[in-house]
């Protein structure tokens, strides 16, 4: 039978802010923003919580380690003003990009596999047709090469860049590895080791550490799921959609 945490007992801000190493100032931050309910005020104006309240921290709390802390805070204030179709909506993008960070991982393996001798003939691009193949702006392959990430050659006479196959490569590499979440300054040591030994095996340990950081996101998204259910289990029959 499902209880009405609404009628529980009365807990003050510091009650629910001890128990997850919070300020009180954090908890009224999370109210004014939406995360929680309204609290209710007692005839001095003091601030009283319920259990309900404490169940709508615990899932936000649960929820931002796998959807970060914007997405979350938009889940919880999608629930609390009854617009739970939203709310499942932004949890669905968060598993959709998570799907898509996995084929970013398997692309890059592919990528590194494939990786052989770089061809000989020339198959030469500048900075606008290799930014339209990658699907991003030439300042991004511009900001690459003053980070030492690109190295393209300058033509003598117009002074425009020039990709060969070998940049070219780099570029791909860099932009599916910008893509699982890698700083320039982490792909820069990639790369170097990329062109120097042209395979997969000095990047192993960087894969294994890409797979299990996707394998922890999925479940911390689990147990965000958990509470959150859990929390809408019990909010009062009208505020649910």
């Amino acid at each position: 039978m499902r209880r009405n945490l609404q009628d529980g007992g009365r807990l003050r801000p510091v009650d629910l802010a001890r128990v997850h190493g919070l300020s009180t100032q954090a908890i009224r931050n999370y109210e004014a923003a939406g995360i929680l309910p309204d609290a209710e005020r007692t005839p001095h104006g003091y601030r009283t919580y319920t259990p309900l309240h404490a169940q709508a921290l615990r899932a936000f709390l649960a929820l931002v380690p796998g959807h970060g802390h914007q997405t979350a805070a938009s889940i919880m204030q999608a629930v609390n003003r009854g617009a739970t179709e939203e709310a499942l909506r932004l949890i669905d993008e968060s598993h959709a990009q998570l799907l898509d960070d996995r084929r970013t991982l398997q692309a890059v393996e592919a990528a590194l596999r494939d990786l052989g001798p770089v061809p000989q003939e020339r198959g030469d691009t500048f900075v606008g047709p290799l930014a339209r193949r990658l699907g991003i702006r030439p300042a991004t392959l511009r900001k690459w090469e003053r980070a030492g990430l690109v190295r393209p050659r300058r033509d003598p006479q117009t002074g425009y860049r020039v990709y060969g196959a070998a940049d070219v490569r780099d570029a791909q590499l860099i932009h599916q590895l910008r893509r699982g979440g890698y700083r320039l300054r982490q792909i820069a040591a990639l790369i170097v080791q990329v062109r120097s030994a042209g395979g997969v095996a000095p990047l192993a340990s960087t894969l294994r550490d890409w797979h299990e950081r996707l394998s922890a996101r999925s479940r911390t998204m689990l147990t965000g799921a958990a509470a959150l259910d859990a929390y809408l289990d019990h909010r009062p029959a009208e505020s649910r959609t």
